[in-house]
């Protein structure tokens, strides 16, 4: 069974979210808990979760994902913003942990000049004190990123000693983003080559979440701008690859790509049309 869906506002609660997802032939979906530029925490009512539960119980819903705001940033240069970012973060997770055995999506951050090994030891100490203290049934995932400025976990090997430095956690993990891997340099016309080096270096077990995105500039060009599917530099036969591929094909999707729902509908039904 293909577990895809796509990123919607949160801003009417997760029966909307659920509704809207199993209308455009969804069974997950990805939201913000907090305002992705100002911080701002949405309030999760009791009654709009259990209904959701309920919901997608019947309707055979897969993992959901809650992604964090761009505001957290765990290896700024600045003290007072990794303190505020590990706020966030432990408030983020405690809130996830009312809705247990589901993703919590996070970018690693941009060291802003400290230098790849100072940001991840930063990087690391919070998520160690998050996943030890505030994370017991929640997987949060690290996504990989474009390379574009300071950011850090474009590569595998900084995403390993990420997960090593803050003590290997079995609730931590790694989400794929085809776009922002492509963008990296991944040549997914070697997928195999990928995902071996992946369970190399990390461990196949860890890869958890797929965002499944086009991209509109040239592989290694370190830009993150998303297209749709079939519509960038991605060739197509990549999206049917990674789609059924036996490490993948059982993991959620979720789609990014600029779409409104009708768009999201279509994208959807032609990728259930790539399942072999």
């Amino acid at each position: 069974m293909l577990n895809i869906g796509c990123h919607l506002s949160s801003s009417d609660g997760f029966m909307s979210m659920s509704y809207a997802a199993f209308s455009i032939g969804g069974n997950t979906f990805q939201f913000f808990l907090r305002n992705p530029k100002s911080g701002k925490s949405i309030e999760l009512k009791k009654e709009d979760i259990d209904s959701f539960i309920e919901f997608s119980k019947k309707n055979n819903f897969s993992q959901i994902v809650a992604h964090s705001p761009y505001t957290i940033n765990l290896c700024s240069s600045r003290p007072n913003v990794r303190e505020f970012s590990l706020k966030m973060l432990s408030s983020d997770i405690k809130k996830m942990e009312s809705i247990p055995g589901n993703i919590y999506n996070l970018h690693p951050g941009s060291h802003t000049g400290l230098g790849i090994s100072r940001a991840i030891d930063f990087i690391s100490d919070s998520l160690g004190k998050v996943l030890s203290r505030d994370c017991k049934n929640t997987c949060i995932v690290l996504e990989t990123m474009a390379g574009k400025g300071s950011e850090v976990g474009s590569t595998f090997d900084e995403l390993s000693d990420i997960i090593k430095g803050s003590g290997s956690s079995p609730n931590l993990g790694v989400c794929f983003d085809t776009c922002h891997m492509f963008d990296a340099g991944f040549d997914f016309n070697k997928l195999d080559g990928i995902l071996e080096e992946f369970d190399k270096k990390i461990g196949i077990e860890r890869l958890k979440l797929i965002h499944l995105n086009d991209s509109k500039n040239p592989m290694g060009s370190k830009k993150d701008r998303h297209e749709k599917i079939g519509k960038g530099f991605i060739d197509i036969s990549v999206f049917r690859k990674i789609m059924n591929h036996s490490y993948l094909k059982n993991l959620p999707f979720i789609l990014e790509t600029p779409n409104d729902l009708i768009g999201y509908a279509e994208e959807i039904l032609n990728l259930k049309e790539m399942i072999q």
